[in-house]
C-alpha cells in the first residue's frame, strides 16, 4: 500500500512539473521583444559553444546581423520554397507537413521527420534546445502561436535567415554568403541562393557545391523559381532547343539579334505564391 502511494505522489509530482515546465512558456519569455530587438546570441548558438567546449575544440560563432533589404530576394524565396513553401499564408504551423511528420515517424519507430515551418524553427533556435522529446515540440508549438501573434511574416523571416545554422559555426546568411561565395548577402546570385538553401536540413554534413543530393536539390529549387516567374533567363536560353527536339532550321538558328533582345521569355506558372512580393 505505501508503495502504492508512493508511486502515485511520484507520478503526481512529475505530471505537475511537465504542467509547469510547458506551461511557463504561455508568458515566458517576452517575444514582444523580437519585434525590435535582435537575439543574439540564441539558444542553439549557446548549445554549439557548450558542444565545442565539450570536444575540446576551440571555435566562435560567425554571425553578422543584416536587415530584410540587404538579402538577396533570390535567397528568401529558395529558402522558404525549400523549408516552409506556405509561410506567407499560414498562421506558423503546416498540419499537413505536421500529419505526413508524424506517420513516417510513427512508420520509422524514431524521429526521422520534423515537418516543422520557418515560425516553429525559429522559436527552437531562438529559445529552445534540439532536443526531439516531445515535450520540446509542445513548448515550441506555444512559443510559435505567440510570435506569430506579435510579429509580421518579414520580420519572422529576417529573424530566421539571421539565425540559421549554415555550416560549423557559421550562423545567418551573411556569414554564410562570404564564407561560401566570399560576397554579401544581398549580392548572392539564383543559383547560389539554390545552393545555400538546399543545405539547410543537415549544414553541418552538406556543402553548398557538393554532388549528389544538394546538386540535385538546388537544381530543383532554381527549376521552381523559373516556373514562379521569379527568375527571368535570358531569351536565347528559354527558346533553345533540347537534346530530344528536332533540329532547328537554317533560318530558326539565324534569328537576329535586334529580335532575340525584344522576345519576351514565357514562364509557366504555378498555382502556389505565384504573385507573392517579399515584403
Amino acid at each position: 500500500m505505501k508503495y502504492i502511494k508512493y508511486t502515485a505522489y511520484t507520478l503526481l509530482a512529475i505530471v505537475l512539473f511537465l504542467v509547469v515546465d510547458v506551461g511557463r512558456y504561455a508568458l515566458y519569455p517576452d517575444v514582444s521583444e523580437l519585434v525590435n530587438k535582435n537575439p543574439i546570441p540564441t539558444a542553439f548558438m549557446e548549445y554549439r559553444k557548450e558542444q565545442w567546449a565539450d570536444e575540446g575544440k576551440q571555435k566562435e560563432i560567425n554571425q553578422k546581423w543584416v536587415d530584410f533589404k540587404s538579402i538577396s530576394p533570390y535567397l528568401v524565396k529558395a529558402v522558404l520554397i525549400s523549408e516552409d513553401d506556405g509561410f506567407w499564408k499560414n498562421d506558423g504551423f503546416e498540419v499537413d507537413e505536421m500529419r505526413q511528420a508524424f506517420e513516417k515517424n510513427l512508420k520509422a519507430g524514431k524521429f526521422v521527420a520534423g515537418g516543422s515551418t520557418i515560425s516553429q524553427q525559429l522559436a527552437k533556435n531562438i529559445y529552445l534546445s534540439p532536443s526531439k522529446n516531445p515535450i520540446r515540440k509542445i513548448k515550441e508549438a506555444i512559443l510559435t502561436y505567440r510570435m506569430n501573434k506579435v510579429l509580421s511574416k518579414r520580420r519572422i523571416a529576417e529573424l530566421y535567415l539571421n539565425c540559421a545554422e549554415w555550416g560549423d559555426g557559421i550562423f545567418g546568411i551573411e556569414a554564410a554568403a562570404r564564407h561560401y561565395y566570399g560576397k554579401s548577402a544581398k549580392a548572392l546570385s539564383a543559383m547560389e541562393a539554390a545552393k545555400l538553401a538546399a543545405i539547410l536540413p543537415n549544414p553541418i554534413l552538406y556543402q553548398p557545391e557538393q554532388s549528389g543530393r544538394v546538386a540535385k536539390k538546388s537544381a530543383l529549387l532554381y527549376r521552381i523559381m523559373t516556373q514562379r516567374g521569379i527568375i527571368i533567363k535570358a531569351y536565347e536560353d528559354v527558346v533553345k532547343p533540347q537534346p530530344n527536339e528536332a533540329k532547328q532550321t537554317e533560318s530558326e538558328q539565324n534569328l537576329s539579334e535586334s529580335d532575340s533582345q525584344v522576345a519576351e521569355p514565357e514562364v509557366n506558372e504555378t498555382k502556389m505564391e505565384q504573385n507573392q512580393s517579399i515584403q
